[in-house]
């Protein structure tokens, strides 16, 4: 056996000489293009860019998923090289954020936890962070109101977009589920694990907490306490995890905003995010939409929520497919605009790459 094996090993170690004088020298280009460009070394769009083809050459047996996480962190070792940037996220550690934040920039990119969503929003808005990681929606539970309502406000723009799949687990101290008299969560993880929770443990009381890792803290502190929260946590706190993906819904996805204090360039697949106001008179909404479809540019979501400004007065959250820069999205901007009692853009950046 080991004969057979001395070859194979041989030109894994060949290949793997190769790939760190190809890594070095992606490195050494990189620095010279941080050189040479103006601005930060953050670029959402060419990064998109980059994963997406990496996709489309891969031929197996590497998932795409796979390759597109290893490149991530070579560019987010790259960049490193060029600035160290900061991520605000919703902390303390452990939580789902944080795992948006290192799928999206790379396990070496300086992160900032922070107490509330409005923290966070604050870090970028102020400078403290160059870039913001917030959840705007989930697939099962809907939209995230205060995240809704800050970015009515916010000076900050959106640069780009996480869909993470959301992956529940019970961890506690004690080793079993019987032992449990309370649960710990963020309200939205306990609602995506309802029927899982009356199925196995109908009587046990849940408390909502700030976050997923809060909620692993303070079950990490009490002997018959459990926390709902991704897995990560559980060896953040020392917890053992009693059962895995116990959300109701198996497809179930957050997704995630990334802010910052500039606009992503077209990368070719791209989502442009607006907020909306129109009057309350009667075909309203349908005159304000009809310049989306006289343009052909498509809409991927439509949310409402009262605007604070009046009683029974909405704003809507509408996402579109297509960069601001781009002639019919452009155009249908402009119609809009001429529509709409209110009108802001949050931000064009490049759609998802899963």
């Amino acid at each position: 056996m080991s004969d057979k094996l001395k070859p194979i090993r041989e030109r894994i170690d060949g290949l793997d000489d190769r790939l760190v004088k190809l890594l070095s020298a992606r490195a050494r280009l990189a620095q010279r293009i941080g050189r040479l460009k103006q601005g930060g070394a953050y670029r959402p769009e060419r990064e998109a860019q980059v994963l997406r083809r990496v996709k489309d050459l891969n031929r197996g047996p590497l998932s795409g998923a796979t390759l597109a996480r290893l490149f991530t962190e070579i560019m987010s070792a790259c960049r490193a090289l060029e600035d160290q940037l900061t991520v605000a996220y919703l902390g303390p550690q452990g939580t789902f954020s944080q795992e948006a934040v290192i799928k999206h920039f790379g396990g070496l990119t300086a992160t900032r936890p922070c107490a509330s969503i409005d923290e966070v929003f604050r870090q970028v808005e102020t400078g403290a962070a160059g870039y913001a990681m917030v959840p705007v929606e989930n697939s099962t539970e809907g939209a995230v109101g205060r995240t809704l309502d800050l970015l009515l406000t916010t000076s900050a723009k959106v640069c780009g977009e996480v869909m993470l799949p959301v992956r529940q687990c019970l961890m506690a101290k004690v080793k079993r589920r019987d032992a449990i008299r309370k649960i710990y969560s963020h309200t939205q993880s306990l609602a995506q694990c309802q029927q899982w929770l009356a199925r196995h443990l109908p009587q046990v009381e849940t408390i909502a907490v700030v976050s997923n890792a809060e909620a692993a803290r303070l079950a990490s502190r009490e002997r018959h306490a459990a926390a709902i929260a991704a897995k990560t946590a559980a060896a953040l706190y020392g917890l053992h995890l009693l059962a895995r993906n116990i959300e109701d819904e198996p497809n179930n996805t957050t997704r995630f905003l990334v802010l910052g204090e500039h606009e992503a360039a077209p990368s070719g697949r791209d989502k442009t995010s607006l907020i909306l106001s129109t009057r309350n008179v009667p075909g309203a909404m349908h005159d304000l939409l009809t310049p989306l479809a006289v343009n052909e540019v498509s809409m991927t979501r439509l949310e409402s929520r009262p605007a604070r400004t009046g009683l029974w007065e909405y704003v809507f959250y509408v996402d579109i497919e297509g960069h601001h820069q781009d002639a019919n999205v452009a155009r249908a901007l402009a119609e809009l605009k001429r529509k709409a009692s209110f009108l802001k853009n949050l931000g064009s950046y490049p759609a998802a790459v899963a």
